[in-house]
């Protein structure tokens, strides 16, 4: 799926919460396949990782990958990796439990 998000600059982790937001309440989310192998390993559902996307905050500047930016979304117990396709739409990239 190509991205139709401006790659030249990475958003600010105050936009980039409300663009997360803005897609859980109309948009779509996606799931990487490695995401979706990290989850299982870790016993994570989809129920956790939008409950990240929900609750988490973004401590760390964007990353750029080898299509887009990523944006750690941290709670004190997981985090989630997402990259945007669109204004409307996202992937999770890889989730993990953290360790205690």
């Amino acid at each position: 799926m190509a991205s139709t998000v401006d790659t030249e600059k990475p958003l600010v982790p105050n936009a980039a919460r409300k663009r997360i937001s803005a897609i859980l309440k109309g948009g779509r989310v996606g799931y990487s396949r490695h995401a979706r192998e990290e989850m299982e390993k870790d016993d994570l559902t989809e129920v956790d990782v939008t409950n990240v996307l929900r609750g988490g905050r973004i401590i760390e500047p964007a990353e750029l990958g080898p299509v887009d930016w990523t944006y750690r979304v941290h709670t004190s117990l997981q985090c989630v990796v997402v990259a945007f396709r669109s204004e409307t739409e996202l992937v999770i990239v890889t989730a993990w439990r953290k360790k205690r």
